[in-house]
């Protein structure tokens, strides 16, 4: 049953340029870049689809006033520099961001910059000085570890009532999913679970998290998404089926996949109420007057094919509790 549907980072790079009649004085066209650290949000993938659909009920159409540009490192952080370069020579008018890493580099980089996922909390990172004033040139959605690390963990208990001791995988290179990380290891403490961290700085890293588990078999899978563990996301799916490990993801996008369960903010609305943001910095407004926003819909979605593979009941419960249940 599918209640919301909603595909995460897919397509290639796609830049939108405006038509103008000579017949008429040509409207000022606004530049609208997104810059993700995997793959690009292009214009014909469903979240830009999103995205761009929420820009025009503002009144900004592709072709007539808006130009869209979307550019991707692919993991590779080294090139987000030359990327905003490449932004800021274009003359580009706002940036929506994905990820700590890239949304870091446009602060420094000066852009009008509007990050709508996987930022971790930007008053931690030294992203903003405040949720309410940020100051600077960033604005967007906050993240709220601490309540989602609860959440995902609780979930998994009711996933497996046993659960003692929960994996977690993420990137130690990322300062805003390291500290999600501590967020999930704080809430598992608090509810009597032992963590088993398995941080990661490259791909040839899960060789040894795959060993680590080997060893010393979890009862459960928690994995932190940035570029790098999303990019890995397959290695991680296989290695819980073939051990049958229940796991738990951030985003649905990954359950669509291929992964068992997954809890974490809308990204449909993210987008949608960034789409808002970046109406007000075309409007004049500038990012250090817009107030950070935290979601206001999670969703919980499961996939019964990869519960199957492992042999692993979903408790009715659950089954009763999830926004889209994928069979």
């Amino acid at each position: 049953m599918r209640r919301r549907s909603f595909i995460a980072l897919a397509g290639a790079a796609t830049v939108a340029w405006p038509r103008c009649s000579a017949a008429q004085a040509p409207e000022k066209v606004y530049r609208l870049g997104s810059l993700t650290p995997g793959l690009p949000l292009s214009a014909s993938g469903p979240p830009a689809k999103v995205l761009l659909a929420a820009m025009a009920e503002r009144g900004y159409a592709l072709g007539r006033n808006l130009a869209y540009d979307a550019r991707a490192s692919g993991g590779e952080h080294s090139k987000i520099p030359g990327l905003l370069q490449d932004f800021k020579a274009s003359g580009i008018d706002a940036l929506i961001t994905v990820g700590f890493p890239t949304t870091l580099a446009a602060k420094s980089a000066g852009i009008p910059t509007v990050v709508v996922s996987g930022a971790g909390d930007p008053v931690a990172t030294g992203l903003v000085d405040s949720l309410a004033h940020p100051g600077g040139n960033v604005t967007g959605i906050s993240d709220i570890a601490s309540v989602l690390s609860t959440k995902r963990l609780s979930l998994l208990k009711q996933l497996s009532p046993k659960l003692r001791r929960v994996a977690m995988l993420w990137n130690r290179d990322d300062l805003g999913m390291s500290l999600r990380y501590e967020a999930s290891a704080k809430a598992a403490q608090e509810l009597g679970v032992s963590v088993q961290a398995l941080g990661v700085r490259e791909p040839d890293d899960f060789n040894g998290v795959f060993e680590a588990m080997d060893r010393d078999k979890p009862d459960a899978i928690l994995m932190v998404s940035d570029s790098l563990t999303i990019l890995n996301r397959k290695r991680v799916f296989d290695y819980a089926a073939a051990h049958r490990v229940p796991a738990i993801y951030e985003t649905d996008n990954i359950v669509r996949d291929g992964g068992l369960m997954s809890y974490g903010a809308d990204q449909k609305e993210s987008l949608q109420r960034g789409a808002a943001m970046v109406d007000r910095l075309f409007k004049g407004a500038k990012p250090s007057d817009i107030p950070f926003e935290q979601p206001t819909r999670y969703l919980l979605v499961l996939n019964l094919k990869t519960a199957k593979a492992i042999d692993l009941e979903i408790p009715p419960m659950l089954l009763a509790l999830a926004d889209e249940v994928i069979e």
